[in-house]
């Protein structure tokens, strides 16, 4: 008989000895190689005080990054602004730089360029432009007198009734009382305060954009180096791809704009009605604006011009409406040939949001931030579900 104290730890099922004071399963799996199976954070958790405090802390901390993004929501702003503009002359230089330019040299005449183009129109264009405004802002309580005393004014009030009157009455006498006239300009100063504002701003935005043209190659290889290496060259050719066409997207928007601006002047110009240059102006912001911008400028066009004249009112919302349907037809899908093309009804609810967030500039984004979507999803997880048998 030996005397050797017998071991009394009962041998486990996989014929593996288990370690003094651990469970027969975190030693099978010591013996084995692997690591022990993990606890939850609930299953150790022996301190509610402390989880507590701890959730607290992370509730703050979330909190505070809420609020600190909410108060640099203008500076975000600004830099998205300028990254698109970027995006957007991303095409011309890349234009330039075909015609054995270097890129340096490249933004150099880009940036020259539409420097003296703005300044030409500044020159050209503000002193008229503010001339217009003060005339139209002195001669809308004639042209309101002058259109009551129209035959369609009197059409239009038997079909509403007296109702119609007293309304535009009321405007009139709004408009002419120096009382409302001097509360009006008592936010003088918050304008002035707006305008220097939107000044340095536009001086943040071109700089940089600047910045971001310049180094835009290197942003992209950048953030093609956060993806897996075996999915880097995928990841750069969808890059390419969304930065091509967003830019080409940009660029397409800023010429469509364009035309809309010269046919609103020359119609205004044409048939007499007053204001041809502010008209175009306003025609160039409001349909920069995805898809439902030359719709808006022929609304309201042509209710501007009824004070005016309805014959003229009636043939400038007919020529308007068949420029519109050539833009449609003819000169969007060339000039938009290289953007990505998405579904009409996606343009109208992405530039909704985007309006609803973020005004002009989030309509005006909307649409590339769309179409980068749909090329991700058509490319990326349509693929992955198509590979599922």
């Amino acid at each position: 008989m030996s005397d050797a104290p017998q071991d009394s730890t009962p041998p486990s099922s996989s014929g593996v000895e288990a370690i003094p004071g651990e469970t027969v399963p975190d030693a099978v799996a010591v013996r084995s190689g692997e690591a022990p199976a993990s606890r939850t954070f609930w299953a150790t958790l022996n301190s509610p005080f402390g989880a507590g405090f701890l959730l607290t802390l992370g509730g703050l901390a979330a909190l505070l990054l809420g609020l600190a993004i909410s108060n640099i929501a203008t500076v975000l702003i600004y830099i998205a602004l300028a990254m698109f503009a970027a995006l957007g002359l991303d095409p011309v230089l890349k234009w330039i730089e075909r015609r054995k330019v270097k890129r340096p040299w490249a933004i150099v005449i880009v940036f020259f360029t539409f420097g003296v183009i703005l300044i030409g129109l500044l020159w050209l264009v503000v002193p008229t432009l503010i001339e217009q405004i003060t005339a139209f802002v002195t001669s809308l309580p004639g042209t309101i007198s002058s259109f009551q005393q129209t035959d369609f004014f009197h059409w239009l009030e038997g079909i509403f009734g007296d109702g119609l009157g007293t309304l535009v009455t009321d405007l009139q006498t709004f408009i002419t009382n120096p009382a409302n006239i001097a509360a009006i300009s008592g936010g003088l100063l918050r304008v002035g305060a707006g305008i220097a504002t939107a000044i340095s701003g536009g001086l943040i935005v071109v700089v940089l954009t600047l910045y971001f043209v310049a180094s835009l190659p290197s942003i992209k290889v950048a953030l093609t180096q956060f993806a897996p290496a075996r999915n880097r060259v995928k990841v750069r050719e969808m890059t390419n791809q969304i930065t091509d066409s967003v830019g080409s997207y940009l660029m397409g928007m800023v010429v469509l704009a364009f035309f809309n601006s010269i046919v609103a002047f020359l119609l205004h110009l044409f048939l007499g009605l007053p204001f041809p240059l502010l008209m175009g102006v306003l025609a160039f912001v409001i349909t920069i604006i995805p898809l439902v911008g030359p719709v808006l400028y022929w609304i309201f066009g042509t209710v501007l011009a009824l004070f005016t004249s309805p014959v003229a009112a009636l043939v400038f919302g007919l020529a308007y409406l068949v420029y519109i349907q050539i833009e449609a037809y003819v000169i969007t899908p060339r000039v938009m040939s290289k953007a990505i093309s998405i579904p009409g009804s996606l343009v109208v609810i992405g530039a909704l949001i985007g309006g609803t967030l973020l005004g002009l500039l989030g309509a005006l984004i909307a649409v590339p931030v769309t179409a980068s979507i749909l090329l991700i999803i058509k490319q990326v997880f349509i693929p992955r579900q198509d590979a599922k048998v």
